[in-house]
């Protein structure tokens, strides 16, 4: 069975939108390292839900930004 919300992933948390969506960069069990647009995070793989296309589209453009302005891996 594939690994839900592996890394690479485009994610957003279901109870709250305050962390905004994120891309899961990395998996430690039941939980899931995300870089979401304010901040990086460990969270339960059980409050996550995949990313809605705009999501999506969101975190790819920040993540764009990121690249731009500081280089390296986003």
């Amino acid at each position: 069975m594939a690994t839900p919300h592996a890394p690479g992933s485009f994610v957003a948390h279901t109870g709250t939108d305050v962390y905004g969506p994120g891309k899961v960069i990395g998996v430690d069990g039941q939980h899931r390292r995300v870089r979401f647009v304010r901040f990086v995070a460990t969270v339960r793989a059980g409050d996550l839900r995949a990313a809605t296309v705009s999501e999506t589209r969101e975190v790819e453009e920040w993540l764009r930004a990121k690249k731009r302005r500081y280089g390296g891996e986003w």
